[in-house]
């Protein structure tokens, strides 16, 4: 069992390491240190800001002779409580080791601290006509460690896939100190095993990540905007399918139900068919002279007996236009019910449309309003269950809710989480996933790397 408190010994030796303006110890200092996006709360004993790699391995070899829970966080923009110091202890912010150390262009590739932005990355990528894929919503916030620990994604993904495809390596920390030197500078390497693979995505329950080496990609030279709206969800359903299933990638496609459709329709700019309960919004990238051929083939395979217009942008502010729908989407969530429980869940694309149909009954049978959207070229779909904990009857039904939507996910051979990671809001159900053998070889790689669970203690494990 960890302490509630810190033992002399501890907290002076912890002085001695950083100085006293990167060491917070008072309750007002810590407590903002305590929460993410996921609401949930909980103060450290003491938060402390590393700036170089040997601080981090003196503070983590410190928690692991002391058996201190010790927590590693970015800017807090998770949904899950990964970040969330359940067992108080230590939070170590990466917030001030920012640095982008270099841009080898020549290779491709950009080596950074964690504690950097993605959007800091995009800025200076742009500059030598390159960016790195993982595109999150919060990318403005978000840093490239959270990045890493989930296995962020963003709707680009459905093309250039996830941080996990885009990072070559890595340099980290296990919980006893020792520093991994994991992964290369080319992409293409089959020496040893891939430990790069697995710390992303591993929420901090692994090592404690340094530095990472990103891998860039060439800016394409256009972008063009679709926007295809549908008189039936299982028209534009069938059209994601038809879409996925052509030679041209999209760089992202995005889709809205009738729910969500119904929440935007009379907000100011937008303007779609009265008859529309579908969205779809297509993004396509390339080369200038490529980008008619490319507009008309996803324009062919979007087209079905549902679909009631399909507008394409010519210019940046046109689809900027076009996007303002999907942007208009989450600000209105909050107009509908004060409380949400959102899921990023996946199912393989052919079983979209049995999801969405599940989800509609569901909806109707526990009474808690379900608005989805989301990254509907790979599968992944946020599912809103909306409801407000001042009406009983809804309090009660929100979590059974909850439940079915994981069962029927699950029936459908899909996945609790395609980007938000387990945390703490997932982990009584990822048995519903993972198998009981698979999951007892997991908790033998935690026990491996962390065997006195310090790191993230309390998180994807039930």
């Amino acid at each position: 069992m960890f302490s509630s408190e810190f033992s002399d010994d501890f907290l002076n030796s912890l002085k001695a390491t950083v100085p006293t303006e990167r060491l917070l110890l008072k309750v007002e200092e810590c407590w903002p240190y305590g929460s993410d996006n996921s609401r949930k709360h909980a103060t450290p004993l003491a938060v402390v800001l590393p700036v170089t790699h040997s601080e981090v391995v003196s503070i983590t070899k410190l928690c692991n002779r002391h058996q201190v829970p010790l927590v590693v966080r970015g800017r807090g923009t998770g949904t899950t409580g990964g970040s969330v110091p359940v067992k108080s202890g230590l939070v170590m912010s990466m917030e001030q080791m920012n640095r982008i150390i270099s841009v080898d262009v020549k290779n491709r590739l950009m080596r950074v601290e964690p504690g950097v932005t993605n959007q800091e990355v995009q800025n200076r990528a742009a500059e030598d006509g390159f960016f790195w894929a993982p595109d999150p919503g919060s990318a403005s916030v978000c840093t490239v460690g959270g990045n890493l620990a989930f296995n962020a994604a963003g709707p680009r993904a459905v093309k250039y896939s996830t941080t996990r495809e885009n990072t070559l390596g890595l340099v980290a920390v296990t919980a006893n100190g020792d520093t991994l030197r994991c992964g290369v500078r080319t992409t293409k390497s089959v020496t040893g095993y891939d430990l790069t693979r697995l710390i992303i995505g591993s929420e901090g329950t692994l090592a404690i990540i340094t530095r990472a080496t990103l891998k860039l990609l060439p800016l394409p030279e256009s972008r063009r905007t679709i926007s295809a709206c549908y008189q039936s969800i299982e028209g534009a359903t069938n059209a994601i399918v038809a879409i996925m299933n052509q030679s041209v990638i999209p760089s992202a496609l995005e889709f809205l139900d009738d729910a969500a459709i119904d929440l935007i329709r009379n907000k100011p700019g937008i303007n779609l068919p009265e008859a529309a309960r579908a969205l779809l919004l297509v993004e396509v990238d390339g080369l200038a002279s490529g980008m008619s051929d490319a507009i008309n083939q996803i324009s062919k395979a979007a087209s079905n007996s549902s679909l009631l217009e399909i507008i394409h942008s010519n210019t940046e502010e046109e689809a900027c236009q076009l996007w303002a729908t999907r942007k208009a989407l989450s600000p209105a969530l909050r107009d509908i019910a004060p409380n949400k429980l959102n899921e990023d869940v996946v199912v393989p694309v052919g079983n979209i449309p049995a999801l969405l149909e599940g989800l509609q009954a569901l909806s109707q049978k526990y009474g808690i309003p379900i608005v989805n959207f989301g990254h509907a070229g790979n599968g992944n779909i946020h599912v809103n269950l909306l409801y407000d904990t001042q009406n009983p009857e809804q309090e009660k039904q929100a979590h059974p809710c909850l439940c079915a939507v994981f069962d029927l996910v699950i029936g459908l051979r899909g996945s609790l989480s395609g980007e938000h990671g387990i945390g703490m809001e997932k982990m009584d159900f990822i048995s519903l996933e993972v198998d009981e053998s698979t999951l007892s070889w997991m908790k033998r790689l935690k026990n491996l790397f962390d065997p006195n669970n310090i790191l993230n203690p309390g998180k994807v494990f039930p």
